[in-house]
């Protein structure tokens, strides 16, 4: 039997409409789904899959709107499903735990290198951890790197890849990566394969394995009001009372305040630090 390939999706709300007096978020379900990267990481598995003869296990943290977006890795071509019920607002590191909790010892992991909602990318990091094994970030390729059976026992050791990875200033790094390990793919890497139309209507009645959830809210955030930013007014006095309207106007706007004229200055690191603090002084920031 070939090795066991888990895909950690994320079900994110892909338009959103914001309240402009309120700052209330309001997410129509019909339009959610994965993010560029999280589909090109479910191509990547199925590709590992299909060189290695092994499964697909595609695995979401979330409540039950989120199993349509596993509905959608099964019609292209994922084995199994799997959902760790999980609030929607549920902190990187609890998503981890409750996807590991789901998918359970594997050979790889792949995940997208970040998400749609906060794009922080600490997932699959968290994931490496609560799995014990390690990390490659940042990917742009993958490819199998075979490894002889044991002739001894018939066993199949773990799946072993090269991954190409991205660094700065175009290079490129080639890891050699032994499972079990978790790989997150950047987006654009790969498109998602079109599923034909008899799995797409299988999927729909499909059994999805669901894990219940068994922690607490996170306690370290407590939200109380939800409200667009404003700024603290400024106290303004009223001009004089003798001023003409339109002198009355340049004071209120300010538009007749002495201002210190912008400079260009060119100088070494210790005498621009100098200046800048001479002047946030001027200005009354520094005592």
């Amino acid at each position: 039997m070939g090795p066991t390939i888990a895909v950690a999706l994320k079900w994110v709300p892909l338009h959103v409409e914001v309240d402009p007096l309120t700052g209330s978020v309001d997410a129509d379900v019909r339009f959610a789904g994965s993010s560029a990267a999280d589909r090109a990481a479910l191509e990547w598995a199925l590709g590992l899959a299909e060189a290695t003869g092994g499964q697909v296990v595609a695995a979401t943290a979330g409540p039950a709107d989120a199993e349509a977006l596993l509905r959608d890795a099964l019609a292209a071509g994922a084995h199994r499903a799997v959902r760790g019920a999980a609030p929607v607002d549920a902190p990187s590191e609890v998503v981890a735990s409750v996807l590991a909790g789901a998918i359970g010892p594997v050979d790889l992991v792949c995940a997208g290198d970040h998400s749609l909602d906060r794009g922080s990318g600490s997932v699959p990091a968290f994931l490496a951890a609560e799995l014990g094994c390690a990390q490659a970030l940042g990917l742009v390729r993958v490819e199998l790197d075979p490894v002889a059976s044991d002739a001894e026992t018939g066993s199949v050791p773990s799946v072993t890849v090269r991954a190409t990875r991205r660094l700065d200033h175009g290079r490129r790094e080639v890891l050699r990566v032994e499972g079990p390990a978790v790989l997150s793919f950047e987006g654009g890497t790969a498109e998602l394969r079109r599923a034909p139309l008899a799995a797409v209507l299988a999927a729909r009645t499909a059994a999805i394995e669901v894990t219940p959830w068994t922690g607490q809210p996170d306690p370290r955030v407590r939200v109380t009001r939800r409200a667009p930013y404003r700024p603290r007014p400024r106290a303004l006095l009223p001009p004089a009372a003798d001023l003409t309207p339109r002198e009355r106007i340049l004071s209120l706007t300010g538009a007749l305040t002495d201002r210190t004229p912008p400079r260009t200055v060119v100088a070494d690191t210790d005498e621009a630090a100098t200046l800048v603090l001479d002047q946030l002084r001027a200005w009354g920031y520094l005592g």
